[in-house]
């Protein structure tokens, strides 16, 4: 059993923390992240290349994810904040800090950090509260992706994050019914990797998990 750190936004952290996310999706980015075997991957001379994946090879692909095989633990980086305007010493000798997603108060014995504010992925192994064991592991193109498995994503977080007018375009954009969850997943995805980045339907590793007491 391996354990390996994952980042998350703060409308995903509330997610996992509702239990309403039980899954997520990550670009494969590198022949080497699943295997020479398994890819052919342009040859840009970019650090990331495209990546181009038979699907007859997906199998062998999912033995070499990143993240981890059915049975591993995520532990997970969200970002977090210090208490502004504090006493020196409240007694404890501890300082202290809250997650940003929620606000929930953690604590921490020290605060060696220069800023006030560590980004997800300066969260340390210490402070994170959320850990995740892999439960399945698969590789699919991004546009695969089904109803039942966009509720999985945790979207329902996100509802009112997005104007009925912008759900309406992108589920004209997609083919789909208004009330359908893809669109609304797709415009999540599209706010953390970019406008019509939907349309570029890449590889991802679809990870399951459950998240541990």
């Amino acid at each position: 059993m391996k354990e390996r750190p994952v980042l998350f936004s703060a409308p995903m952290v509330r997610a996992l923390l509702a239990g309403t996310k039980t899954q997520t999706r990550r670009i494969v980015k590198t022949e080497a992240a699943v295997g020479r075997e398994a890819v052919f991957a342009a040859r840009t001379g970019k650090r990331h290349a495209e990546v181009f994946l038979l699907p007859e090879m997906a199998d062998l692909a999912e033995a070499h994810c990143p993240y981890g095989q059915p049975g591993d633990r995520l532990w997970v980086r969200e970002a977090i904040r210090l208490v502004p305007d504090q006493e020196p010493d409240d007694g404890t000798g501890r300082v202290l800090s809250i997650y940003a997603a929620d606000g929930s108060l953690t604590v921490a014995d020290a605060w060696p950090w220069k800023r006030s504010y560590l980004p997800p992925m300066h969260c340390p192994r210490g402070l994170s509260r959320i850990d995740l064991e892999v439960t399945g592991v698969r590789v699919e193109r991004l546009q695969d992706i089904s109803e039942a498995d966009c509720w999985a994503e945790g979207i329902e977080e996100v509802i009112h994050d997005f104007s009925d007018s912008s759900q309406y375009d992108m589920a004209q954009r997609l083919g789909c019914c208004f009330e359908d969850a893809k669109p609304l997943y797709a415009q999540l995805w599209e706010s953390i990797h970019g406008a019509r980045s939907w349309d570029a339907n890449p590889w991802v590793w679809a990870l399951s998990f459950r998240r541990l007491p």
